[in-house]
């Protein structure tokens, strides 16, 4: 069973790309049909096709393993059938075996391994080249390989057994070199801070050609760097590349005007985009959608509701549900006012304008049966099914604007980018260091102005007092802020409402480095939830309700069903078991040296 299980593994990631050397340790005789290591890193133009491969394994969906990361967090519920759920993550009773945490790790190390042959292979072209302009592209490409290796080991670093895993920084030539033993999470972290920092002294400030669209910058390297030494509370430091990517005019970074960009086809590799996962559902539409070369993704149709041909298996958690619809907006601000066109008693049509129901963000994050101001796929809002127990669906990472149903991209597809970081995030990770995560008062004025430029963007409320900052005739909120206050809205508003679903695992990171995951889910479990009925018209002027559709705080008055989350969540979380990944059982059970 042990050497069928590694055979498998192995197989899987030789496989994985064409350029993978057939050694004499499993091979006696050398195919001449087959591209070996020998006869195929010859050039810049090899290189780059290595390259490509790494990025191909960067978009492989169980690598962000999106809907396992967020139902451990506090965001989510896991799907239809409220309240019986056995979803692994949401309950915190996932162990080795699980297969989420099994692909994770594979995906992981298959990167790893790709990013190793074009290092390895990227620095021996470099020493036998005299031309300085093919060894000036040859290091740029060895660099972004180098970006990615240390991306793949700060997510295995931060996921799995408190950071310590196997390293592999060469290519494994013979079947036990990719054997490898554990090593300490501090000699993990030194390998891919080096990889992040040649990366970032080595990478452009941004590409200025379109063919470069997608290729990871200086500033990626920054706002990684920058993530990691946050995480590890090292606010100063992480500071230094955060004001780098704040005030680097070389990046050309700056927050769009609509946040909804950032969640489009239409906004890919905006302004604010700092790390992106580039997708196309116009390519391979013959390969499964969980196909380790498919360049789509599913998620679409994993958020979607059923009507618009989706699964519904993620959907928003009742306590983030209330605190999008309680996101307050900026009454001064002309973009929170819609027309409304309406037929007067002489039937003539009149027009007039409206406030928002509920703020920008809101409406471009979330799908509310009663947020009449924006269509969700071409249609009314409550044209879905909101009254399952599903008072809210997730807008992100679904084609609402441009579809009437996911269906019609394809049996599973989506072309939509998966922004890992963008710019907003950076604003308030830098927030978060000019207090030192809520200790320091002498920073609060500064990071509510990185603050309320976030809120600002989607006219949102400002925090603070009426006639300060940066646009002091906004509505704000006329509190007074310290240093733990401000960490407050941080990370019970601004990081959750602004960041959802978004990046890697960055919602149970975030609660997992402040310390307080056990005790966010049992304060959650005590919050009780009801859904009240939603009226409306329908399209052949039939009056109808939608039954418990919009969500409301507090029991049900008629002792009706009553939403409870995190209930599981609260009695098993155990931090030595649940904070980190275990190393997966196809690992333990195949690896010698564990």
């Amino acid at each position: 069973m042990k050497n069928l299980t590694f055979t498998k593994y192995i197989i899987g990631i030789l496989c994985s790309i064409f350029f993978v050397s057939c050694q004499e340790e499993f091979l006696e005789e050398v195919n001449p049909n087959e591209i070996s290591t020998a006869s195929f890193w010859k050039n810049n133009a090899d290189l780059e096709s290595g390259l490509n491969a790494v990025y191909n394994g960067l978009a492989n969906t169980n690598l962000t393993n999106l809907r396992a990361g967020y139902n451990r967090s506090d965001l989510t519920w896991p799907g239809f059938g409220r309240p019986n759920t056995d979803d692994p993550f949401y309950t915190h009773s996932f162990n080795d075996a699980t297969p989420d945490l099994n692909r994770k790790w594979e995906a992981l190390y298959v990167g790893i391994f790709r990013a190793n042959q074009v290092i390895e292979n990227g620095q021996r072209l470099i020493d036998s080249y005299s031309d300085e302009e093919q060894m000036a592209a040859a290091n740029v490409m060895v660099a972004q390989a180098r970006f990615l290796r240390g991306l793949f080991y700060f997510y295995l670093y931060t996921t799995y057994n408190d950071g310590s895993v196997p390293l592999i920084d060469f290519v494994p030539k013979s079947e036990e070199e990719f054997f490898q033993p554990l090593t300490p999470a501090e000699e993990i972290r030194s390998f891919y801070l080096a990889d992040l920092e040649f990366a970032y002294e080595n990478l452009p400030p941004t590409w200025t050609e379109n063919i470069n669209t997608g290729k990871v910058d200086a500033a990626a390297a920054a706002a990684v760097l920058g993530k990691s030494y946050l995480y590890e509370e090292n606010y100063e430091q992480a500071n230094v590349y955060f004001e780098d990517v704040l005030t680097n005019g070389d990046y050309g970074l700056s927050l769009v005007s609509n946040i909804g960009l950032n969640f489009s086809l239409a906004g890919e590799f905006n302004s604010e985009s700092i790390l992106e996962i580039s997708y196309n559902a116009d390519f391979k539409p013959e390969l499964s959608p969980y196909a380790p070369q498919q360049v789509s993704n599913n998620y679409g149709r994993l958020f979607a509701p059923t009507p618009h041909g989706g699964f519904r298996a993620v959907l928003p958690s009742a306590w983030i549900n209330i605190a999008y619809k309680n996101d307050p907006i900026d009454t001064s601000d002309p973009r929170n006012y819609i027309e409304v066109t309406s037929t007067d008693a002489n039937g003539n049509e009149v027009v007039s304008t409206e406030l928002r129901k509920y703020s920008l963000r809101t409406s471009a994050s979330i799908a509310l049966i009663d947020d009449l101001s924006t269509d969700y796929y071409n249609e009314p809002p409550y044209a879905a099914v909101f009254n399952n127990n599903e008072p809210g669906y997730w807008k992100k990472h679904t084609n609402w604007r441009t579809v009437s149903t996911e269906v019609e991209l394809g049996p599973n597809n989506s072309g939509i980018n998966f922004r890992l970081i963008r710019l907003a995030d950076v604003y308030l990770m830098s927030a978060e260091c000019l207090i030192k995560g809520g200790t320091d008062n002498s920073g609060v004025d500064a990071a509510m102005e990185l603050i309320n430029e976030v809120r600002h963007r989607s006219a949102l409320q400002l925090i603070g007092m009426k006639g300060t900052g940066q646009y002091p005739e906004a509505d704000h909120d006329g509190e007074s802020y310290d240093a733990q206050k401000l960490m407050d809205h941080l990370m019970f508003v601004e990081r959750p409402l602004e960041l959802a679903m978004e990046g890697h695992e960055i919602r149970f990171l975030d609660l997992r480095r402040w310390g307080i995951v056990k005790e966010r889910f049992e304060d959650l479990a005590t919050r009780a939830y009801y859904g009240t009925n939603y009226p409306y018209i329908d399209d052949e002027g039939l009056q109808k309700n939608a039954w418990g559709s919009v969500l409301l705080v507090g029991e049900h008055p008629e002792g009706l069903f009553t939403y409870r989350d995190y209930q599981q969540a609260a009695q098993n979380y155990i931090p030595s078991e649940h904070a980190y990944y275990p190393i997966p059982n196809s690992e333990t059970i195949a690896n010698p040296n564990f």
